[in-house]
Order: C-alpha cells, then sequence, then structure tokens
C-alpha cells in the first residue's frame, strides 16, 4: 500500500520544508509497527525546488485476521481472510496509518517552525491503487469541492483482456495550491476509508468524534456530508444520525456567528439523557412473547432454548401455564437450570416449566399436544441435509397449532459494523438466507404440513435490505377455523 505527498518550492520557500512539517527528515528513513504490520516514511526526492514523501504499508494478513477473532466466519469465506486486496489497495489501514505517523502534520503543528502549518503549499498527493465504490465520478464529487484538482484513471481488470473493462479500483492523482498540508491529510484520513466503503476496525461511538475533529472546516459544508458521514460511520444509523446532528449545529452557528454551545442549550445538562438501542435479542424475545400472546398460546415449547432466556421471560407471564425448554445440550440446560433457579423456585412456579434433552431431528411423544412452538435462531445451526428431519419432526410429528420460527437475514450483514464481508454472524451458522429464501422454504414447509403461514420483521426494518431478523409465523388450518368459530 503506497501514497506519495509532493510540494515543490525555491531557495527562499524550499520544498524540503515538507520534512518539518511532516516531523520526519528526509535523510532519516522511519519506521513505525503497527498492530497489522509496518509503516515506513522515506523521501524518494528532496532539495529545495521539490521535495516527495512516500509512506510505504506493509500489511500483515495474518496479524490482521487475529484481530478480528471472535467476530464469526463462514467456512467458506476463510480464504478470504488472508487472500485480499487490504495490502495493496488504499483503504482504512493506510488512513489509520496516516494519523498515527502524521499525527502532528494531520493537527497542524510544527514546533520548530510554527508559521508553516498555516501556509498553503503547492500539493501533489498520488495513491497507485484506490477502491472506488461509485467510481471515477464519485471520486471527484468527494474531493473536488475541497479545492482539488483530481484525475482518476480507472484501473483495468487486466490489460491483457481490456473487453473485461474496468475494475473498481482507480489511480488517484490530487493537485492543489490553495490547501495546508494539515487539510489535505485529514481530507484523506476521511475520504479513503469512504471510497473503501469499509473498516477494517470496530465502529463505535468515539468514531463520531474522530470524524468531526477530522472534518473540522470543510464537512459541515460538504455537498456529499450525508453520504461521507453515513459511508465514515459504516452505516450505522443512529451514530450517522448524531454526527449529522452536530454538524447541522456547527452550520447553525457559523451562520448566526455564533458558538455551538450557545447554539445547542435546548436541555439543560442535569436533564439530558442519551437513549440506548434496545438489543436484538430483546427485540426478538418481545417479538415471539407478542405473537405467542396473539395466539392464545397457554402450553409452549421452547425448541434449542439454549441458555434458557426466552423460558425466563415466558415465566413472567402467567398467561403461559406450561413451558418446556428442550435442548439437545445437557450442558446448556444445567445452566438454563442455573440460571431460572430452578432449585429454588416456588412449589407453584416450578409446575410450570420443564427442561428436557432431545434432538430436534428426531421425532419425539413427549413433544405432541402443544398449544405453540417456538425455534428462535435454531435452524441455521443445522446442515441443510438435515433440515427436513427437523420439518417433520415439528410440523409433522409434533405438530403444534402455532410454530414461530426465526432467523437471521443474511441481507442485514451489511448493515453490522463489525462484521466482515461474507461472513456469517455466528461461527456454527451453517447458513444464512435471505427474505427471499426464508418465505420460499417457509412456503413448503407450510404447504407439506397443512399450515398457514405469516411473515413479521424483527427490529428495525431497513428500506434497502430489510431487517435483522426475519420470522414466520406457522398456524395449522384447524386452529384458524376453531378462532373463526
Amino acid at each position: 500500500m503506497f501514497l506519495t505527498i509532493s510540494t515543490t518550492g525555491d531557495r527562499t520557500n524550499p520544498a524540503t520544508d515538507l520534512g518539518f512539517l511532516l516531523h520526519k527528515h528526509p535523510e532519516s528513513p522511519f519506521s513505525a509497527h503497527l498492530s497489522y504490520g509496518t509503516a515506513h516514511v522515506l523521501y524518494p526526492e528532496a532539495d529545495a525546488e521539490r521535495c516527495t514523501a512516500a509512506l510505504l504499508l506493509e500489511v500483515d494478513a495474518v496479524a490482521l485476521v487475529r484481530r478480528g477473532k471472535g467476530r464469526g466466519g463462514a467456512p467458506d469465506a476463510a480464504l478470504a481472510q488472508y487472500v485480499n486486496d487490504r495490502p495493496y489497495a488504499a483503504s482504512s489501514l493506510l488512513a489509520v496509518a496516516l494519523s498515527g505517523v502524521f499525527s502532528s502534520a494531520m493537527r497542524g503543528v510544527c514546533k520548530a517552525r510554527p508559521e508553516l502549518p498555516g501556509q498553503p503549499l503547492p500539493l501533489r498527493i498520488e495513491i497507485p491503487v484506490l477502491p472506488a465504490r461509485g467510481g471515477p465520478a464519485l471520486v471527484g464529487r468527494l474531493f473536488e469541492p475541497l479545492g482539488w484538482t483530481v484525475t482518476a484513471d480507472p484501473v483495468a481488470l487486466d490489460t491483457e483482456f481490456p473487453e473485461w473493462g474496468d475494475s473498481r479500483y482507480v489511480r488517484l492523482v490530487l493537485e492543489a495550491d490553495t490547501l495546508t498540508l494539515a487539510q489535505a491529510l485529514r481530507h484523506l484520513y476521511v475520504l479513503l476509508p469512504v471510497l473503501d466503503d469499509a473498516k477494517h476496525y470496530w465502529v463505535s461511538s468515539d468514531e463520531v468524534d474522530k470524524l468531526l475533529r477530522a472534518g473540522e472546516g470543510w464537512l459541515p459544508g460538504h455537498p456529499e456530508q450525508k453520504l461521507i458521514t453515513s459511508r465514515y460511520l459504516t452505516r450505522r444509523w443512529s451514530l450517522t444520525r448524531q454526527a449529522l446532528e452536530r454538524l447541522e449545529l456547527v452550520r447553525l452557528a457559523e451562520a448566526d456567528d455564533s458558538d455551538v454551545e450557545e447554539i445547542d442549550n435546548a436541555v439543560g445538562e442535569e436533564t439530558e439523557s442519551e437513549e440506548k438501542p434496545t438489543p436484538l435479542a430483546v427485540q426478538r424475545r418481545d417479538a415471539i412473547i407478542t405473537a405467542l400472546g396473539a395466539s392464545g398460546a397457554a402450553r409452549v415449547l421452547d425448541l434449542g432454548c439454549g441458555q434458557g432466556q426466552l423460558v425466563r421471560e415466558l415465566l413472567r407471564n402467567p398467561a403461559f401455564t406450561e413451558i418446556v425448554g428442550v435442548d439437545v445440550s445437557m450442558r446448556a440446560l444445567t445452566i438454563a437450570s442455573r440460571r431460572l433457579k430452578l432449585d429454588r423456585m416456588g412449589e407453584r412456579q416450578a409446575s410450570r416449566v420443564k427442561l428436557l434433552q432431545g434432538s430436534l431431528s428426531y421425532t419425539d411423544k413427549r413433544l405432541k399436544g402443544y398449544d405453540a412452538a417456538v425455534l428462535s435462531e435454531v435452524i441455521e445451526h443445522l446442515d441443510l441435509p438435515r433440515l427436513p428431519a427437523l420439518e417433520y419432526a415439528v410440523f409433522g410429528a409434533a405438530r403444534p397449532r402455532t410454530v414461530l420460527v426465526t432467523t437471521p437475514n443474511v441481507e442485514y450483514n451489511v448493515r453490522w459494523e463489525s462484521l466482515p464481508a461474507g461472513h456469517a454472524r455466528h461461527g456454527d451458522h451453517r447458513f444464512e438466507w435471505t427474505r427471499e429464501e426464508f418465505r420460499a422454504w417457509a412456503a413448503r414447509v407450510a404447504e407439506r404440513h397443512g399450515y398457514d403461514v405469516e411473515f413479521v420483521p424483527v427490529g428495525p426494518d431497513d428500506p434497502e435490505v430489510g431487517p435483522p431478523t426475519q420470522m414466520a409465523v406457522f398456524v395449522t388450518g384447524d386452529k384458524k377455523e376453531a378462532k373463526a368459530a
């Protein structure tokens, strides 16, 4: 991964002043070890007329993967963790290296020559390989309003086969003579990951502060402000909304020639509170309990109950008179029993709950005759060839009047800030379905076993990719007839 920064000068204002601004001496190559590789700074040319500083970032693919452990991954994506474009294409890796290696320059600090940071320089920045999701046109829309002359030449997929067309990469050249070096570095720090439309690290609330600091003076008035903010924050809508609100305050303050604090005084500090988003697991349980309540179920099976989180919530509702948790793992059932405090539970309450060990791939006469069954985040843990056995065991043999099935919506995975592309949400997920795939499966099951099925979104229903969790509500025909009567 490679980037060069060049400037020109004369004997009065020598180009080698770039070394003072970057805090890196032209005659002393510099190296810094980062958590994912090594950054080198060297000067291919350095004299009074022209000076070029080069940042070479050697990415350790293995270290990068190790730092990302614990986030889940699909087996078929394992090779992609090591074989990818990260060592070669400018990305958030290079942006973080810029801020680490040139931190003082980015802040506009130069103790040796304090007058230099505020002076505009004739700058030329070159990046040989830059991912540009949106093409050269988007590169221009992002950099040109900031005073850059932009050359973004598409990189061919293969020069020997021009008919294959262009790749999503460009060779970027930026030129300007009205910008300071600090401004240039802050532009790159924000816009490199925006063009790549990805980040290699966890995006949390402190990223809003980083964006506003780097975007000070240029982001509030940028015509692509919303796109920049959304992509920089990996489309996390809560963080994006927070950043846009703060940018609007900056814009209003500048228009009114006031301080931001004077504008943002509608609510006193003592009454301010930040509403924390409800975890998806809680939203899922709430949706299940609502659907069970609407079905009129009193005797409920939690199939694949795990450590008993849903069983515990069902016990809090007296409408559910009998609750049976079933799981193949004895260890999970032991943890569930401990969490539910079954050994200390009152006799009346204990009579409502039962934990059973059993495999959902086999018919079990103990599961017959219940009002409802729940399969919450269960089916994706089975190998696809074993799914028909579960279908028959639940819908054919046990045959509860209502069956609720929830499973991840793989289309929503692009909205998870910590989930690399192509990875499943959990390492044990054997598959994750799109909305169309889930609906097709549910329709086949309903038709085969005499159920009607409806679909309910769980979590925020994104207009482009749908909700994070999809739920199917199966109801037997005889139950519908009984309700109509």
